[in-house]
């Protein structure tokens, strides 16, 4: 049997089994749950930076992102004021600019 160890999505043990895969899971408390969820964030954009940004690969960093809100209580509306927020102080990406020099 493979060592996997590391977060896997809810339904991904019943799948397994439901091909005649056996599996051992356990269920994370918070820490370990936030540590993993931000491993997994890695993950994923590490995932959707290979594939070349599929929709895919970017709809499971979301998934990921709104697990991490979860965890901490956090509504994805705040995540949004602060994502406006700092696009009014500092801008957004849309004019692909490309730092190659500058002062710290």
């Amino acid at each position: 049997m493979r060592v996997w160890r590391k977060l896997v999505r809810d339904r991904i043990p019943d799948i397994l089994r439901g091909q005649g895969k056996p599996c051992e899971v356990r269920t994370l408390g918070p820490g370990e749950y936030h540590a993993a969820l931000l491993a997994k964030l890695e993950e994923e954009a590490l995932e959707a930076r290979e594939s070349g940004g599929s929709l895919e690969e970017l709809a499971d960093v979301l998934e990921v992102l709104r697990a991490l809100l979860a965890a901490r209580g956090v509504a994805w509306e705040d995540l949004e004021r602060a994502r406006q927020r700092k696009r009014a102080s500092r801008g957004g990406f849309e004019a692909r600019v490309w730092l190659e020099r500058g002062e710290e």
